[in-house]
């Protein structure tokens, strides 16, 4: 810990936050903390090749928007916010699609994976915010909310639970089978697509060269909540240790990257974070 204060003390570090650091706001990650995914979320070319596979996300996703919309900044985004503000941290690349380091008053946050809070057609390229998207689907799906309540009751199950990182949630097939999934306003088709990165999905080249850019202009990359393990991100802790950036890793779980970490904490995030604010920031 006292490596990683003096680390961040020198200022100009950038942040590269995972699934890990939205989990104490009730969003869960997909890794256990073995690492291992414990939920397959749907693929890139599952969603684009056919209408059935979009209802069944969509019916899904309107479901883990109930809660997934009303998840509030953690302690810990809190705490980056602060750090920034104290001059200490520079941009955030976050791998997570929630919105929340933006809500708990970050500056300079690059979505690397986009924001739930969009929507795009495939189609014909119209955009659309989810609010209003979600609105369209309940005017289209009228009382689909209050059977899945009722089905959940009767079962006993507590569907907070199940909302994943993308938002989406899991759900019988009649349930999906009845769902009208939305459509474009522009060109009526239905290939309306949340505005995230899916698996199997590239993010744009543009995109990441402009990440690249942040790593290398900065003193130290400090990653936070991620385990790493797909090359999205891991490749920004490769070229920061190509570089001779110093690399510091807060995770509980073991990360692709801990051979390239100069630091490495397999501690909770939370408490990390508030030791590293009580340190750095006056008044705390």
């Amino acid at each position: 810990m006292d490596d990683l204060v003096d680390l961040v003390s020198a200022g100009d570090v950038a942040v590269l936050s995972g699934a890990g650091l939205s989990t104490e706001s009730g969003i869960p990650d997909y890794r256990g903390p073995d690492g291992t995914r414990r939920v397959e979320p749907m693929s890139y070319g599952t969603f684009v090749g056919s209408s059935e596979a979009r209802r069944r996300y969509w019916a899904r996703s309107y479901i883990g928007w109930q809660r997934f919309s009303q998840a509030a900044p953690n302690r810990g985004h809190h705490d980056v916010a602060a750090l920034q503000e104290g001059g200490y941290l520079g941009a955030v690349i976050t791998q997570n699609v929630d919105g929340l380091h933006q809500a708990a008053g970050t500056r300079d946050v690059v979505e690397l994976h986009g924001s739930l809070d969009r929507a795009v057609c495939l189609t014909c390229g119209e955009t659309t915010t989810r609010d209003g998207l979600h609105e369209r689907m309940t005017e289209a799906n009228p009382g689909f909310l209050q059977r899945f309540v009722d089905r959940a009751a009767a079962v006993g199950s507590q569907w907070g639970e199940q909302v994943r990182p993308d938002g989406d949630i899991v759900l019988s097939d009649d349930l999906v089978d009845s769902f009208h999934a939305p459509r474009c306003l522009v060109c009526d088709r239905d290939t309306v697509k949340p505005a995230v990165v899916f698996f199997g999905e590239s993010v744009p080249k543009s995109l990441v060269e402009r990440c690249f850019a942040l790593v290398e202009s900065a003193g130290a990359l400090l990653v936070l909540g991620s385990s790493l393990s797909v090359m999205s991100g891991y490749r920004f802790v490769r070229r920061a240790a190509a570089r001779g950036i110093p690399v510091a890793i807060v995770t509980k779980s073991a990360t692709r990257g801990d051979a390239e970490a100069t630091i490495r904490l397999h501690e909770s995030l939370g408490d990390t974070l508030a030791a590293l604010r009580s340190a750095l920031v006056a008044g705390f």
